[in-house]
């Protein structure tokens, strides 16, 4: 990444080579980021090494630029000539994604090649009111496409264009201030220490490792931890790599930002979403993590971990998957270590493709009897969330009680710490304050009364969610 930044820096002669090399000097003795290296010396402002993360694919002018061999672009369009049986370039442009210039010309192509025809003008001299269709030869022509990848979505970005974005925009790239972080965590109860910890982790765009016992907000700390990334980044449609497609933007995975922008004035094949937030858990499995390959529509899905580039991958309730978790942790090491990552083509070749992303892994098992020091070490975060003390409970059981609308009982609480918790021996956790209270709002709605809290509702609670050995 430092290359592409100081090589962009100084083809925009934003930079010298003489300035570029003093900043990778104050980097080396200093450490930190080279776009703050730049700052501190004075060669740019904060503001213009932002602007530098916030690369917007440009409208590419020329086949060249476009950066995709014509054949397969020429095959593509015969395929949505298919789908759309009667088109004009408009209908085209949208269905591929790709600017008008080249469908016109590839439109003339395929006509010359007798594939397409003229259907009509809609009574207008405009070339752009043609409507046309494949031919019986275009037809055959693209049921034999179809058979080779039934790939018909926008054109796909290449592969050197796909991997310049995601340095582009990495992840390493972000700033969250003490303030977002603050804003972000009020919606729970969490302490001090912990928000110290996590402002630092969260900027850094490093691993981080969260343990400690179930129930008390592990899960709901790292969802929190996504929706606080800023920016928004640039995801393809689809990716072509040694002649095969890699559909990459999800809309069920991915939220779709509306820009500011004119639709002109980006390349169309690229997608604009906030940064994506990927999220796994005891489903997890080594084939997984590896390309999805259909053995019928015969092109690829990218795996979860590749649709989380410049974004976050929660890898939750690590060590309950149904693989062996040292086979696991062996297939993250070299992800997590050079930030790059290897993927199989049903062929059998390995590509290599970015991994910049921020890694959380979620437990609620002890470190050392999950991983090694070796891999832990790897982990640049370890925070450990644990049970809530009892001003924490008591912040957490008021609370819910105000959202659901029941009266907060201070001498009702007393008797469930004193009466119950204690008696019991049993841990405060903060997942029991919602449990607890949702029996006695279920138990309300059944008998058809207002919820409140009394030491019998909060008994026959207890005795409802604690088996009794």
């Amino acid at each position: 990444m430092h290359s592409l930044m100081g090589k962009r820096l100084i083809q925009k002669k934003e930079l010298t080579h003489e300035q570029l090399q003093q900043a990778l000097e104050y980097q080396r003795l200093n450490g930190g980021r080279l776009g703050n290296s730049i700052v501190t010396l004075g060669f740019l402002t904060e503001e213009e090494v932002l602007e530098f993360f916030k690369s917007v694919p440009k409208v590419p002018d020329t086949l060249e630029k476009i950066d995709l061999p014509y054949s397969s672009i020429e095959d593509l369009v015969i395929k949505h000539a298919l789908n759309l049986r009667v088109f004009n370039i408009h209908d085209m442009c949208n269905s591929t994604k790709l600017p008008m210039f080249i469908i016109s010309e590839t439109i003339d192509i395929l006509r010359q090649n007798h594939f397409l025809q003229v259907k009509g003008s809609g009574g207008q001299l405009s070339r752009l009111s043609y409507t046309f269709d494949l031919t019986e030869a275009g037809v055959k022509k693209a049921k034999e496409l179809l058979g080779i990848t039934r790939y018909t979505g926008p054109a796909p970005v290449s592969f050197r264009d796909y991997r310049n974005q995601v340095e582009a925009q990495t992840i390493k790239s972000i700033f969250v201030d003490e303030d977002k972080i603050r804003n972000a965590f009020s919606e729970i109860v969490i302490s001090e220490s912990l928000i110290q910890q996590f402002g630092p982790a969260i900027s850094s765009g490093k691993s981080i490792f969260l343990y400690g016992p179930p129930g008390n907000g592990k899960t709901t700390v790292a969802e929190i931890v996504g929706r606080v990334m800023p920016d928004e980044v640039y995801v393809p449609y689809a990716v072509q790599i040694e002649g095969e497609i890699i559909t990459v933007y999800d809309n069920a995975s991915h939220v779709k930002v509306d820009s500011d922008d004119a639709k002109e004035s980006r390349d169309q094949r690229w997608v604009k979403v906030k940064r994506p937030v990927m999220m796994t858990g005891g489903e997890m499995t080594l084939k997984g993590l590896d390309l999805d390959f259909n053995a019928i529509s015969k092109f690829y899905e990218a795996p979860l971990q590749m649709k989380a580039n410049n974004g976050i991958f929660i890898v939750d309730d690590f060590g309950r998957q149904r693989v062996d978790s040292q086979a696991l942790l062996n297939r993250w090491i070299v992800p997590l270590e050079r930030r790059t990552d290897f993927l199989t083509l049903h062929t059998g070749m390995k590509i290599e493709i970015p991994f910049d992303q921020l890694v959380i892994f979620s437990t609620n098992l002890e470190p050392e009897k999950l991983v090694d020091a070796a891999f832990l070490r790897r982990i640049r975060y370890k925070i450990k969330i644990g049970y809530p003390n009892l001003s924490e409970y008591k912040q957490i059981f008021k609370r819910i009680c105000d959202s659901n609308g029941i009266t907060f009982d201070g001498a009702v609480f007393n008797f469930l710490i004193n009466n119950l918790y204690k008696r019991t021996r049993t841990n405060l956790s903060a997942c029991h304050c919602r449990d607890l209270l949702d029996w006695i709002i279920d138990n309300a709605h059944y008998r058809d009364e207002k919820p409140e809290l009394t030491e019998e509702t909060i008994s026959a609670a207890w005795k409802s969610y604690f088996v009794e050995m």
